[in-house]
Formats: C-alpha cells, structure tokens, sequence
C-alpha cells in the first residue's frame, strides 16, 4: 500500500497530478515512481533526482567511445534517418551529446558539415541555444529530462520551420503494470527519470504544436 506522502505528484511535463505507481528498491535507496493518467507517462520523485555532479560522474562512466561499431550499429537507425532525410549542408545540433557523441561522427563520416555539439556537462556552449537548426538529435538523452516541459518547449524554439527532431529512448508498454515496470532495465539507470509511451508522444507533438509525429522501431521524429 502506498504511503499517504507518496500518493501524488505534479507530473513534469503536463503539470496533471499524477499518482503513485511502485516503489522500487535500489543501492542508491528507495525511489518512488509516480504514473501520469493525462499524458501517460512515469516519473521519478523529483526529491530523489541526482545531484548535477553526480549525474556528471555517472555520464563520464557511460562508454561511449565514438569509433566503437557496436555503438555505432546501436544508433543507426537514426543516423540513417538523418542521412535519409536530411542534405549534407542542413545546420544541425547534437543536443545532450554526452562525452561520445557518435551520431555527430557518424553524420560527418557521411558528409555533414555542420553540426553544433551540446549539453550541460561536457560541451556547455549556452552560445547555441540562441540560434535555430534544421535537426535535431537527442539520443538516449529525453529520459534524463528532469523537466521535459521545458526542454520540449526550448526545443520547439530551436528547430527552424519544418525542421525535425530525432528522439531516441525506449517507450512504455501500451498496457503497463508496476510488475512489468519492475522488471523493465531501461528505469534501473539512475540517471533515467521521465519515461515516455505512444501516447506521451502524440500528447508533446498535440501541445508543442508540431506538424508530424513518426514513432519507428527505435526512434521518433518530430516535425516543426
């Protein structure tokens, strides 16, 4: 049975109060997940968020040597979308590249010519967040949004009219139950801490006002 003090919580992209969903033991202790019925989405106890040098730590450890072929094949589906899609001149930026940032390299192995790197720990260049781009790619980077309202609204304001968004993260079960949710790796990164299904997505494209949402096998685009 849930604690009283843990029954509810604003959710941090709709802002719906969303309710107490599992408590899930960890070395780092107990962390509460809560379960938004608007948006259909899960979070993490905004109480139990890591520190942003703790968060910088555990990022640094992550093995993302950019010329490793496994990590390049993992990525590939958006690589290949963003060279599908996208011409070689197109401005891009890599948002939330980490220390690898391998569809970055991928990209200018195939021609890309200008891509901005960024994220708040390993290339902190504020200087980028005022100008627009063409793409945008945020590889197995949405998850650690602390405040996905936010940053999807800062986002909308990056992208140049008609310019996509490449979102890569695993998505929610359709039909999800705290057993399935317990058992689901994807939460066990204590880094991850906002999780997203099909309809989380229609519901960012529906109230940010993009023009398209594509969901694929391993990826999503989003069309300003």
């Amino acid at each position: 049975m849930a604690n009283v003090n843990l029954q509810t919580s604003k959710c941090p992209l709709c802002e719906n109060e969303a309710d107490y969903f599992l408590t899930f033991e960890t070395k780092l202790g107990n962390r509460n997940y809560y379960a938004c019925s608007n948006c259909a989405s899960i979070h993490l106890d905004k109480k139990e968020l890591l520190a942003f040098q703790e968060e910088e730590r555990r990022y640094a450890m992550h093995n993302n040597d950019v010329e490793d072929e496994r990590y390049q094949k993992f990525v590939s589906p958006v690589s290949e979308q963003i060279i599908k899609d996208q011409n070689t001149n197109a401005i891009g930026l890599d948002y939330g590249c980490g220390p690898g940032p391998v569809i970055t390299h991928v990209l200018k192995e195939n021609g890309f010519k200008n891509i901005k790197l960024y994220d708040p720990y390993f290339y902190p260049n504020d200087e980028l967040l005022s100008q627009t781009y063409q793409f945008i790619i945020c590889c197995e980077v949405v998850e650690h949004f602390s405040n996905p309202k936010k940053e999807f609204e800062r986002i909308k304001k990056l992208l140049d009219p008609n310019g996509k968004f490449y979102g890569k993260t695993e998505l929610l079960y359709e039909a999800l139950d705290a057993e399935d949710f317990r058992k689901w790796w994807y939460k066990n990164d204590p880094t991850h801490c906002f999780f997203y299904s099909a309809k989380t997505l229609h519901y960012i494209a529906e109230t940010f006002e993009f023009k398209q949402l594509e969901i694929q096998d391993k990826f999503f685009v989003l069309t300003n």
